[in-house]
């Protein structure tokens, strides 16, 4: 299983890494150069939702079809989370008739339900267990 964990760089400034080489930059809003976890979030959400879709649209799409997924959703400052996140998921679909479009948005919504962990996750809720443990001794 892939290893995850942060490592502090700086005052509210974090790399993450994996144990198969990938890094980001993760820290607060007023830091450059960084994603906030908020927007690794949505872009874990977003990605999530491309690759549940990608199969499907490129069987029906082409394999070299384009696509963007959009992801927002504001944060609740009171109650620090985000009550609402929209996707859209951009297609050139102008090759396609009407029937064949209803298709392809009936299988693509078929398929985020259905795949996407991330999503999945985030509608169902799921349980965090959070620890310290020193490592000094």
């Amino acid at each position: 299983m892939t290893q995850l964990w942060v490592e502090r760089t700086g005052s509210r400034r974090y790399t993450g890494y994996s144990s198969g080489g990938a890094q980001v930059l993760v820290g607060s809003e007023d830091v450059e150069g960084v994603f906030t976890p908020g927007e690794l979030l949505k872009i874990a959400l977003a990605a999530c939702s491309g690759m549940s879709t990608d199969e499907p649209l490129a069987r029906r799409l082409g394999e070299d079809y384009q696509a963007v997924i959009r992801v927002s959703g504001p944060a609740d400052r009171e109650q620090e989370r985000y009550p609402l996140l929209e996707e859209t998921l951009e297609l050139d679909l102008s090759g396609l008739s009407d029937e064949e479009k209803q298709r392809v948005l009936v299988v693509a919504n078929r398929a985020v339900d259905l795949v996407c962990t991330v999503g999945r996750t985030l509608t169902s809720g799921t349980t965090v267990n959070f620890e310290i443990a020193d490592v000094g001794s």
